[in-house]
């Protein structure tokens, strides 16, 4: 077969893959529109089918736009392409991809997901249909608890979390920066200005303070029972980590991990694998008062300055509760400017503070709010964002 795609038939075949093979990148988190499409259609007329290297290539350069997406389309075209039987009768001397030797990256298995949602080549009614569908179940998942979704309703609700914005208030800092209307004068710009004009001073010049969003730190508990609210947190915390930089999320069950440097890569797939590696006691018991005691003793200096919000995720089911306990959440209230603790038990609108650890830990918070749907988060993004409020918070949200 000639390099160059030649007669109509053949350019129809490749056309439906093309189409198809974008809707799998698009639904696997890659921006791909109709543009693109074209493009690629374009850039596979001028390089051939003829060598499966000259086709990657061709459609990486169009489909990948950043760093993290190539590797989103190495899964991709590995997968599509070697599951659609049309693509022997575009080039017979083709090879097949060899079944990869490693385990799978973990964005790989975004991708499977992606390509298993619907054929590979659909018509355009059924995936109008299909995206009509989304929308109109969207409002039932806003307020159906995460441990009771399907695998299904968990990717919509992970979609539907990176796609959060925390618009947090800024806060002034101590430090000055040239501004028109600034409050304070700036000598040293007024009387170097005034050398141009003979010692004349005809402007002034000011200085306003820098503004600078309020820190973030999340502890979350990974217990067994914490298990599904805390991995759809993360993803919450992972679209505001991506947006801002001075955030920090800590791990506990038996023992505190850092994974803010982890919570940083791109992928959510890839940063939520790096977690999970760096973390040994995922889904065990929960020490709440050893692992605060870790984190007033060696992290708080290092992050909780400059007006630093504190959320805390857990159940407040302790081992083994204590005075101890106590002495460190009000150790922890004391050294931040305000401390929400995130309890997926208010669900309930007949919950009561029965258990030891709770009512050790409840005196010592600002706010008490329930994080077990979507709604919940909004919520609390809405707090957050505006200025907190006088006395103890505490909100319930009926199961």
């Amino acid at each position: 077969m000639s390099s160059t795609i030649g007669s109509t038939e053949t350019r129809g075949v490749i056309a439906d893959n093309i189409i198809g093979f974008g809707r799998a990148l698009r639904a696997a988190g890659l921006p791909v529109g109709p543009g693109a499409i074209i493009d690629a259609m374009n850039a596979l007329q001028i390089v051939g089918v003829s060598s499966r290297d000259d086709v990657y290539t061709a459609l990486e350069s169009v489909f990948v736009k950043r760093r993290e997406h190539a590797l989103i389309f190495a899964q991709a075209f590995d997968i599509f392409f070697r599951a659609v039987q049309d693509w022997d009768q575009l080039v017979d001397s083709m090879p097949l991809p060899t079944p990869m030797q490693t385990p799978p990256p973990p964005a790989s298995r975004r991708v499977q997901e992606a390509l298993a949602q619907r054929d590979l080549v659909e018509e355009r009614d059924a995936y109008a249909q299909e995206m009509q569908l989304a929308v109109s179940d969207e409002e039932l998942l806003q307020k159906k608890d995460f441990a009771q979704m399907s695998a299904a309703e968990i990717e919509h609700a992970r979609r539907a979390i990176q796609r959060m914005a925390l618009p947090l208030a800024e806060r002034p800092t101590r430090r000055y920066q040239p501004l028109r209307h600034g409050r304070k004068l700036d000598l040293r710009r007024t009387l170097r200005g005034s050398l141009r004009t003979a010692g004349e001073i005809v402007n002034l010049h000011h200085l306003g303070r820098i503004d600078k969003p309020v820190p973030i730190v999340a502890l979350l508990d990974i217990s067994g029972s914490m298990n599904e609210y805390t991995r759809l947190f993360l993803h919450f915390l992972h679209a505001v980590t991506d947006a801002r930089k001075r955030v920090s999320v800590f791990l506990f069950s038996i023992r505190l991990t850092n994974i803010s440097r982890a919570l940083r890569a791109r992928d959510p797939d890839e940063a939520l694998a790096r977690c999970t590696e760096m973390v040994e006691d995922w889904s065990g018991g929960t020490r709440i008062a050893v692992s605060l005691r870790t984190f007033n003793r060696l992290w708080s200096r290092r992050v909780l300055g400059q007006g630093a919000v504190v959320l805390l995720i857990t159940d407040g089911l302790e081992r083994e509760p204590d005075q101890r306990l106590a002495f460190e959440m009000d150790r922890l209230h004391r050294s931040c400017r305000r401390l929400v603790w995130l309890n997926p038990l208010l669900r309930y609108s007949g919950f009561e503070a029965r258990a030891q650890g709770i009512k050790l830990m409840l005196p010592h918070v600002d706010e008490f709010r329930p994080v077990h749907n979507l709604d919940s988060i909004d919520d609390l993004i809405a707090a957050l964002s505006s200025a907190p409020r006088k006395g103890r918070v505490l909100e319930r949200h009926a199961a």
